[in-house]
């Protein structure tokens, strides 16, 4: 299998950023990792294994890029604030420097966007902001609104709201989008949404997956038995849907 490390210094975000590239053809799949993990760990937990068929046969090309959750989100040292504006210097790096990257080692009219846990958050995030970039996105075992504490996993923002935390919660910003340009480009990407029966976001998804349904949004969802909320279902999960 073709791996490709890359490391370099991120404008956007001032410090170096890391991924990795698995495959020399194909559909280009960005995928983001989950909280707070690193580019390496879908790797490490065979999930980039359980796609070597289709990766080897030129089949797709996975981007696996790195995290700053713990610099945005979960950096409890800063303020809420703060922390949502760091998110925004990551997606300003993923935009600026690692899409067109993309473009570079495909030619590939669009890609498709995939992750899991937290991942799933950013990838659904990305989409849904920036609909005209993508063909697809893959959300498995996410949460939509970082704002909404369930059980242990608390809001990420302590109870904190402006702006730039609107337009970076799928379930709060789409409930409200009435651009038709913008609910145009959604409608012709292809969306799926996969999490546990007993996952603590069930709910998360299934008031995601209906909200798009209220908007004439077309989207796949489907609920796995148990938790599934690990790499063992997620090994499987992306056999299915990306």
């Amino acid at each position: 299998m073709n791996r490709e490390y890359h490391k370099s210094y991120s404008i956007a975000l001032q410090r170096d950023m890391e991924l990795l590239i698995f495959g020399h053809a194909g559909k280009p799949i960005l995928m983001f990792p989950t909280r707070m993990a690193r580019f390496y760990d879908y790797e490490n937990w065979g999930i980039i294994g359980a796609l070597a068929d289709r990766i080897n046969n030129g089949d797709m090309q996975i981007f696996c890029v790195d995290s700053v959750d713990s610099e945005s989100f979960y950096n409890h040292s800063i303020s809420p604030a703060d922390r949502i504006k760091r998110h925004i210097q990551y997606e300003q790096y993923i935009l600026t420097e690692v899409i067109p990257l993309m473009h570079a080692k495909s030619d590939a009219a669009q890609i498709e966007v995939a992750g899991c846990s937290m991942g799933a958050y950013h990838a659904v995030n990305l989409c849904m902001k920036h609909p005209e970039l993508f063909n697809k996105v893959v959300g498995m075992s996410g949460r939509y609104d970082l704002t909404k504490g369930v059980g242990y996993f608390k809001d990420l923002l302590d109870g904190y709201h402006d702006e730039n935390i609107y337009f970076n919660m799928p379930l709060q910003f789409m409930a409200n989008l009435q651009n038709q340009n913008a609910l145009d480009a959604i409608k012709k990407l292809e969306i799926i949404l996969t999490i546990g029966q007993t996952d603590p976001f069930l709910t998360n998804n299934v008031e995601f997956s209906n909200l798009l349904w209220n908007k004439g949004i077309t989207n796949q969802f489907y609920v796995w038995d148990n938790y599934a909320h690990q790499p063992r279902s997620w090994r499987q999960m992306v056999r299915l849907y990306l």
